[in-house]
């Protein structure tokens, strides 16, 4: 293992959220790595559990608009709180664990020179000690859970019974011998309903002696164990002899099965991983520590490397079938926080962050496939809440239904019509690193300018439209209720929504109706101090004290506010940072906070906010992040974003602009970033030091941007195919 490029640790984990994690975007593995009771919990991106949320349906709502609108505007601060069918709020359906395959040996002394270790470019999570050997991976080319085992004496069973499992579960279990070993299935049926889930591990043995001992075998003097895994949700029966089958036929005839299905995994998992590295020149000793010594050095460059290595690894791990939820594509207990949804106002927006820049399109990829899924049901939440045409996204999603029925007084999140353009931000960003726009992306886009065309239809009494209902997620200005008008972020989705959506339908009339609409926006109001304000409309004072900075939006992630072409906002922009409050110390929070300090061009701010988190005990020890300090709640927020900061410090980029080093904390004064994608379509790699600045750049598409550096602006003249490159003050 490069010692750069993966973490490990001297004892196996006494918690579920210490395991080491496997993944190939659809399927999970947490492994512990005790050698006498080796546990591996299975994981899979479809299994959420019916809680009511499966049957239910936005809100109608649509004829009352009209009167919710004359209210807020004539002043009634609780109006939209009454902009509701009744209903308690229903949570989306909960992400919950499969089960653990179970590894028992005979009890025998203290395991010795023992390590367990994950390697990020193979995914592959290894545990040796003396007598027992154990590699795990999740193959992205074969999709399935592959284990291989040394032990001599072995118990193998699949068992449900993880934290919190509901007690009214029907489980059957299985174990029938084969010509090769054997074959274990778990079935589990939710209560109330037809809905199930069913495991099957075909248990392939090299020599020794297997014998069936329910539920599951045992397996003595073998070579070595090969367990294949893999998870099913279906309603009724199954029938589970093609999915047995199928397990089998990824055997090779004639080769080393585990080192053929590694080598097919890695072609596709090694290959996304090293597209980017960071070097920030570390002691070797630093970066040869355990995880869990190294989370103990928040100052330590060789901590910063293996956080951004490992949020790199975790994030292209959870994201195939689905971007990563809450939890990435993991979790060891029924209970998850928030039901491991995709939180859309915040956490997946701010987790997929890096996945353009940072060279993952597999991210993007998985948004793009889950927002297409759902397109359906977001046209049914703009038609049935808000009587418009077009595209709302729901703030809440369990990755099955896109339908905006997560919603209650305090958090009236069925108002909330900025989603759509967040989540498709990434997408665009997408299609500026490599050239080109998807067909998918310019549809979708034109489905939410058509709501806009639809919703924006009340106007101010300067002419200005007007968005009324408007929610600031999940905040309230201190003089008036949770739904008010002109929230900034709404303000900048809308006119961001209706710009991009014409330059990808240049030359249509709708085109020139969305920019003319974009144009009758209102502009961003600076309030009292001096600060910009999160509602445009007068009268709505700020509330500061809140983890969320949704006001903040123009300048991260859009381009709308920056101190290049809009210095008085950009200003108050950051008055408006300075002011912002903590909350709850969420790591999303501080996160944010930081990205957006960065595009501010503060890297003072940067490094407070990121050392709140790494000074916070955020991290568990396998490097997987909490939601709150000392490690609290497991939660992949700060995992999956701490890379997108590194990046937004280091280079920025539009399609037509470069800025490099906009944001370099103090503590980070040399290095090497390589491999990233800028929105010019160009790959960039930079190296810094206190002498000198180097960036290579390699275009393909010959074009002219603006280079920013502290020395200020020139202009870049690139040629597609020719590298260039630049050294700072010999340009």
């Amino acid at each position: 293992m490069n010692i750069m490029h993966g973490t490990w640790e001297a004892r196996p984990a006494a918690r579920w959220e210490d395991g080491f994690l496997s993944g190939n975007g659809r399927h999970g593995a947490l492994v512990f790595g005790d050698p006498n009771d080796e546990r591996v919990v299975v994981t899979q991106h479809t299994l959420i559990r019916p809680n009511g949320g499966e049957s239910a349906r936005p809100p109608r709502l649509a004829d009352r608009l009209p009167q919710l609108q004359d209210r807020l505007l004539a002043g009634e601060p609780d109006a939209a709180e009454t902009f509701t069918d009744g209903r308690d709020l229903q949570w989306v359906q909960p992400f919950h664990p499969a089960f653990q395959v179970r590894l028992r040996r005979a009890p025998g002394d203290p395991p010795h020179r023992y390590r367990r270790g994950v390697d990020f470019p193979t995914g592959v999570v290894e545990e040796t000690c003396d007598g027992w050997r154990s590699r795990v991976f999740v193959s992205r080319a074969d999709d399935v859970v592959v284990q291989q085992v040394t032990a001599d004496d072995l118990h193998i069973a699949l068992d449900h019974r993880l934290p919190n499992a509901p007690t009214r579960l029907a489980v059957g279990d299985g174990a029938v011998l084969t010509a090769d070993g054997a074959l274990l299935t778990l079935r589990v049926r939710y209560p109330g309903g037809d809905t199930a889930y069913t495991g099957l591990t075909h248990v392939v043995v090299t020599g020794g002696v297997t014998t069936l001992t329910p539920p599951g075998v045992r397996i003595t003097g073998a070579e070595s164990v090969l367990l294949l895994t893999r998870v099913l949700r279906h309603t009724g029966e199954l029938d589970t002899t093609p999915h047995a089958r199928a397990l089998r036929d990824l055997l090779p005839a004639g080769a080393d099965p585990y080192a053929a299905l590694l080598s097919r995994h890695t072609a596709l998992h090694r290959t996304a991983y090293e597209r980017v590295a960071l070097d920030l020149g570390a002691a070797p000793a630093e970066r040869a520590l355990p995880g869990s010594e190294l989370l103990t050095r928040p100052d330590s460059p060789a901590l910063l490397e293996r956080l951004f290595a490992a949020g790199r690894y975790h994030l292209l791990s959870a994201s195939g079938l689905n971007p990563p939820r809450l939890t990435g594509l993991w979790t060891g207990d029924w209970d998850t926080a928030w039901s491991g949804a995709f939180t859309n106002d915040a956490n997946l927006n701010l987790q997929t962050a890096s996945a353009a820049t940072a060279a993952l399109p597999e991210v993007t990829v998985a948004l793009a496939d889950l927002i297409d899924r759902q397109q359906a049901d977001w046209a049914e939440n703009a038609r049935t809440v808000l009587g418009c045409r077009g595209v709302v996204a729901p703030a809440h999603t369990d990755g099955e239904s896109g339908l905006s029925y997560h919603f209650s007084r305090e958090y009236p999140l069925h108002l909330w019509t900025a989603g759509a353009d967040w989540l498709l931000k990434p997408l665009v960003d997408h299609d500026e690193t490599r050239g080109e726009r998807d067909p998918r992306t310019a549809e979708l886009l034109a489905q939410v300018a058509l709501f806009y065309e639809d919703f924006l239809s009340r106007t101010d009494q300067d002419g200005r439209v007007v968005v009324v209902p408007s929610y600031s997620p999940e905040n309230r200005p201190a003089d008036f209720g949770w739904g008010a008008i002109n929230a900034a972020m709404d303000l900048s989705a809308a006119r961001h929504a209706l710009t991009t959506a014409a330059v990808y339908h240049p030359r249509t009339p709708e085109a020139d109706r969305w920019r003319a609409l974009a144009e009758r926006l209102p502009p961003h109001r600076v309030n009292a101090d001096g600060a910009l304000a999160e509602w445009a409309w007068p009268g709505l004072d700020d509330s500061y004290d809140h983890r969320h900075l949704s006001h903040l939006y123009g300048v991260w992630p859009l381009d709308e506010i920056t101190p290049y072409d809009t210095p008085d906002l950009a200003a108050a922009a950051h008055r408006a940072l300075e002011l912002r409050g903590a909350e709850n110390d969420s790591a999303h929070g501080h996160l944010h906070h930081a990205l957006v300090a960065a595009r501010l061009r503060d890297g003072e701010r940067v490094a407070h906010a990121l050392g709140q988190v790494l000074n916070g005990d955020f991290f568990h020890a396998s490097l997987m992040s909490a939601h709150y300090p000392h490690r609290d709640v497991y939660n992949a927020d700060a995992a999956h974003t701490l890379p997108a900061l590194v990046v937004e410090t280091l280079v920025q980029s539009t399609p037509d602009r470069l800025v490099l080093l906009p944001a370099l904390p103090a503590a980070w004064p040399a290095g090497r970033l390589t491999g990233l994608r800028t929105r010019f379509a160009a790959e960039l790699d930079l190296t810094w030091s206190p002498q000198e600045v180097t960036a290579v750049i390699r275009p393909t598409r010959t074009r002219r941007v603006e280079l920013r550096t502290s020395s200020g602006a020139t202009p870049l003249d690139l040629v597609a195919g020719e590298d260039h490159v630049l050294t700072l003050g010999a340009w």
